[in-house]
């Protein structure tokens, strides 16, 4: 946890190991981004309005080398701080003050989709995920991977779940709260916001023109869809 506010931190820690987290604590990015590498932790949660190298840096460094989820704190549900966290490279968001539970359930939906800290996740033994091609884009998602042309693309995790829901639903359209429920684990206190934001940033690299998207369409007052 990155926050330069110790008692934002400390509180939030002690309630985070009450529901059975181990909290590494950073009053800065540069003291984060200095040891995340060495702690390899499961989730990062940054706050955006820190002192020296800001939060939506420090997501950007972080993005450099790790596909480690991101839970961004904003003291402003403000839009536009809000989606230049999640094209930083975040996965998500909270606003302060936020209640614990509710940042620990977002800490669950995160891990059990990444397999990570105690949450469990992951595939059963011998379950073969499909592969999917449209276009010049193959999805592999067995071996977490997806080639445009033959050249691979690198995707975030959160990316690639959200690829990964739209081409085995092919040619249907899904809504924003059915993508929040499927790529993210949860609906109630989600944000339409990370869905649109999260296809502008994959329409961005697999996409020939971004602006006039030929696969990931959008279907406006329903959803999005995948089309071949």
């Amino acid at each position: 946890m990155v926050d330069d506010d110790e008692r934002i931190r400390t509180s939030t820690r002690l309630a985070l190991e009450d529901e059975g987290y181990d909290v590494a604590e950073a009053d800065s990015a540069e003291l984060a981004l200095a040891s995340i590498g060495a702690r390899d932790p499961d989730v990062v949660i940054v706050d955006l309005m820190l002192p020296g190298i800001d939060g939506f840096q420090c997501c950007r460094e972080i993005r450099r080398t790790s596909d480690v989820p991101i839970i961004v704190v904003t003291a402003r549900s403000d839009t536009h701080d809000v989606v230049a966290g999640l094209e930083a490279g975040a996965d998500d968001y909270i606003t302060k003050p936020f209640a614990v539970k509710e940042l620990a359930a977002r800490i669950r939906a995160h891990l059990r989709r990444t397999g990570g800290g105690t949450a469990g996740g992951g595939r059963a033994p011998g379950v073969v995920e499909p592969a999917w091609s449209f276009g010049e884009i193959e999805v592999l998602p067995e071996a977490g991977e997806v080639r445009r042309g033959g050249q691979a693309v690198h995707l975030t995790r959160t990316e690639l779940r959200l690829l990964c829901e739209l081409a085995a639903n092919m040619g249907r359209v899904l809504s924003r709260e059915q993508l929040l429920e499927q790529v993210w684990g949860y609906d109630y206190f989600g944000d339409s916001r990370l869905v649109d934001v999260h296809i502008r940033r994959l329409r961005t690299k697999i996409e020939d023109d971004p602006a006039a998207p030929r696969h990931v369409v959008t279907i406006r007052g329903l959803g999005y869809k995948l089309t071949p």
